[in-house]
């Protein structure tokens, strides 16, 4: 019979890291606060660490790194990339989104992108807790709802497992 997993919006037993963006401050500021008030509303505000970066670019070495230590069931990446006059967005925030993919890809671990990516300071604060609500909260609820899911799966994988062995297969 097909089985179905889906993660769950319950952190009760998860511990999450998160990596913030110091550049656009005004902007990763406010993205820290919605992630702060999901952990918070999630009963992890304690189970969580903050772990601040120069800017969008670093965001996902930093990743690695806390990723790498085994300590959390998730990573929540969180920054602000504005288009200026240069061609300077695109590589930046386009690093910066293959960097996260590639450590969440490599490590196994939910490792999600908080960035906001905007035209202007003004849609990016609509991103930041206005109008559009906050993707720091978004990001949070993401990264329990994959770390819950991922967590399902390998029990689902292992009591497949064992089954196959208790069958002589």
């Amino acid at each position: 019979m097909a089985r179905t997993f889906e993660g769950e919006a319950d952190g009760k037993d998860l511990t999450i890291a998160v990596v913030v963006s110091r550049f656009n401050k005004e902007i990763t500021d406010r993205l820290l606060e919605g992630a702060r008030d999901a952990l918070s509303r999630q009963g992890m505000a304690e189970r969580a660490d903050i772990a601040y970066v120069p800017g969008s670019f670093e965001l996902p070495l930093a990743a690695l790194r806390l990723a790498r230590t085994g300590r959390y069931d998730a990573v929540v990446c969180l920054g602000a990339v504005l288009r200026g006059e240069t061609a300077h967005f695109e590589y930046v925030a386009g690093q910066a989104a293959a960097g996260i993919a590639r450590v969440s890809l490599d490590t196994g671990l939910p490792v999600i992108f908080g960035v906001v990516t905007a035209e202007t300071l003004e849609q990016a604060l609509e991103r930041s807790g206005g109008r559009l609500g906050n993707k720091g909260y978004d990001a949070v609820l993401a990264a329990i709802e994959m770390a819950n899911l991922l967590k399902k799966i390998d029990s689902g994988a292992q009591g497949k497992q064992r089954g196959s062995q208790r069958k002589g297969r």
